[in-house]
């Protein structure tokens, strides 16, 4: 089965074009905004994993590795489409308009941290697995009562295949024929679990088959195999034909969080062959004439401005209300809950 899902790319791995198909749409524009998001968010996850490694934010899911993935999808949306997120996809948000400094709030536990900026469909990280799919289904499927030609994009890691959530969404998805791209990351592993040993499948593209939708094999690496095959998905889903499953081959570079050990389950050098999506890039960049040293270091700098600058606004923002724990889960606060909160105020007017 697994030869009937070939892996679509356009740029191997020395940074060369192997599908000449897609040249003429390549421009410096777009080169250059894939490199820069995709520097953009390896700078913001690095710094995350610094910030928990420092006390100064909670336990953090790093996606280095993974910014093709992210940024050329995130990319392929337009502004009234719906992203649904996992906790490992915060490259994508930020990519599609999230701001940087909620996101850091989402990771130090504050409930401000799920908030979109207004104009963007941006749902909180699904914490669990799967959950999502059928959101997104759900979210595709109103729009398309409305007669709109907004779509949804479900991320999702490989783990999720093996969730009841992500058989009803895609055959919900596809029993409406709704706008929706079900965007896959296979990076190898479910936390420590290897994908050989929760599924029997060759592949994930193909499950598509049990659903009757078009599923496609991309290398997840390759950022510009990314945008486009997720383009043409998303103008499938929007001229009525209905759901894609994306399967995007990648590779998680590091820890499934910042309290895991992948030592633990990973073989020693397990990956190291794998060439960087930064380093492809920066390889097809040379090659073909986008890289400019000055525009390089003007990006870079500003990339660390709005880093650095996010991480101050974290750390200032305004402490957050206890009360709302205790006045924003029921309509009517019961009465035990209320005799809570008045002990709770008359402690912390004791001390």
């Amino acid at each position: 089965m697994e030869q009937n899902y070939p892996i679509k790319r356009i740029i191997d791995d020395t940074g060369m074009i192997v599908d000449a198909s897609f040249e003429e749409q390549i421009n410096e524009k777009l080169v250059k905004e894939l490199y820069y998001n995709m520097q953009r968010i390896r700078t913001y996850d690095r710094k995350s994993i610094n910030l928990q490694r420092q006390g100064r934010l909670g336990t953090y899911a790093p996606f280095e590795g993974q910014e093709a993935a992210q940024v050329g999808s995130a990319l392929a949306l337009q502004a009234d489409d719906w992203v649904f997120p996992t906790y490992r996809d915060h490259g994508a948000t930020l990519t599609f308009g999230k701001s940087m400094a909620r996101t850091f709030l989402y990771w130090n536990g504050r409930v401000e941290g799920c908030i979109p900026p207004t104009g963007r469909n941006i749902f909180p990280p699904a914490v669990p697995i799967a959950t999502q799919l059928p959101h997104a289904a759900g979210a595709a499927w109103a729009e398309k009562l409305k007669g709109t030609k907004n779509a949804s994009i479900a991320y999702f890691g490989d783990g999720a295949t093996s969730e009841g959530d992500f058989h009803e969404g895609l055959n919900f998805a596809s029993v409406f024929k709704v706008p929706v791209v079900f965007f896959n990351q296979n990076n190898g592993y479910a936390i420590s679990v290897p994908m050989e040993k929760q599924m029997n499948s060759a592949t994930i593209a193909q499950k598509s088959v049990a659903y009757g939708i078009p599923g496609i094999r991309i290398d997840g690496n390759d950022c510009l195999a990314v945008y486009f095959e997720t383009k043409k998905a998303f103008e499938h889903a929007r001229n009525g034909h209905g759901p894609t499953l994306i399967e995007a081959v990648t590779w998680r570079k590091g820890a499934h969080t910042t309290a895991d050990d992948p030592s633990k389950y990973r073989p020693d050098k397990q990956g190291e062959n794998i060439v960087d999506p930064m380093v492809r890039m920066e390889l097809f960049m040379k090659n073909y004439g986008y890289w400019d040293e000055k525009w390089i270091q003007e990006m870079t700098d500003k990339i660390i401005r709005e880093v650095e600058s996010a991480v101050e606004e974290m750390e200032n923002f305004p402490a957050p209300n206890v009360e709302d724990v205790f006045d924003h889960v029921f309509a009517e606060m019961p009465a035990q809950l209320a005799e809570q909160k008045e002990a709770y105020l008359a402690h912390l007017e004791r001390r």
